[in-house]
């Protein structure tokens, strides 16, 4: 069996990436890295203090997750690395499952685990690559009468049972477990995406190179999610939508474009009605702000960034 590096990428999530770590020191990886993206917590003392044989890169600012990845990966020696959120525990043998199917799947550039909440519930983490019915659907409420079609719920990787191991478009960024070879050949993650879909855009530059992604629960991962982007809902609630008029830009017509960006924006449209009216109804001062966060996230997406979105090629 090949041997596999663990790197986590962290921001201001020290006690997540306590737990992460405990995980992985039982699981026998090649080399354990952690890099740290300008936390103003405790990470990076408690990385060196209760972790030692980790390898902190301790970064002064935070150029994005992908560029972290970038600059982890790249110094492992090791032919496979799994890559982590901060906020995700390893349950035993994680580790060795992935590396055994990586090797038993030569054609696999990227594996994903079986994810899994915090309450023991599933989290679904394969999806198709973006079309605007599939972000139709899954920016509405629609998935939920999708889950409740016995024939559609099973053909919908959204709502799909995530019990055997298939090929799939792409899975969740939160636990990856990486092919070095295919990894370099496309050049890694790109790091014009800050954050989100870095994971939709390497899945996709790895198919058109010939690679596979694989979806597998021989291992099983939790994932919080969201403990170091709910920090800065309205900011992580734009960068979703530029991220993903960013993928459109880069692989797909001008005309998908449009058609894409007309979906989002109609879909942001009715969150800015939405959340409007229940600012006026509500009467309570915190939910008042919270509420308040997004409806500036929902104007800033339509106006401010609008001339970003249309510079398509």
């Amino acid at each position: 069996m090949n041997s596999i590096a663990v790197v986590i990428i962290n921001h201001n999530t020290c006690q997540n990436l306590r737990e992460c770590l405990a995980t992985v020191e039982g699981e026998h990886a090649s080399e354990v890295v952690v890099v740290d993206n300008a936390s103003t917590d405790n990470s990076v003392e408690i990385v060196k203090n209760e972790f030692p044989e980790t390898r902190l890169f301790s970064n002064k600012s935070n150029s994005g997750y992908g560029s972290a990845a970038n600059q982890a990966i790249t110094r492992c020696n090791a032919p496979y690395v799994l890559l982590l959120n901060s906020d995700t525990c390893l349950h035993p043998g994680s580790l060795r499952a992935l590396c055994a199917y990586l090797d038993e799947h030569p054609k696999a550039a990227i594996v994903g685990p079986r994810l899994i909440n915090t309450d023991g519930s599933l989290q679904p983490s394969c999806y198709s690559f973006p079309t605007p019915f599939q972000v139709f659907l899954e920016e509405t409420t629609l998935n939920r009468f999708i889950g409740h079609i016995p024939v559609i719920a099973d053909n919908h990787l959204r709502t799909w049972s995530h019990t055997s191991s298939r090929i799939v478009p792409w899975v969740l960024g939160a636990a990856l477990a990486i092919r070095r070879q295919s990894f370099d050949a496309v050049g890694g993650f790109d790091t014009s995406f800050f954050m989100f879909a870095e994971e939709i855009d390497l899945c996709y530059r790895l198919l058109t190179a010939g690679w596979q992604t694989h979806f597998t629960p021989a291992a099983t991962i939790t994932h919080a999610g969201g403990a170091s982007t709910r920090q800065y809902r309205a900011e992580m609630a734009v960068r979703f939508f530029q991220s993903m008029a960013h993928f459109y830009r880069l692989h797909y017509s001008r005309a998908d474009y449009v058609q894409f960006m007309g979906v989002m924006k109609a879909i942001v449209l009715a969150r800015l009605a939405r959340d409007t009216v229940r600012l006026h109804l509500t009467t309570r001062e915190d939910k008042k702000t919270w509420i308040a966060e997004g409806v500036k996230a929902w104007r800033r997406i339509l106006w401010n960034q609008a001339g970003d979105y249309e510079k398509v090629k």
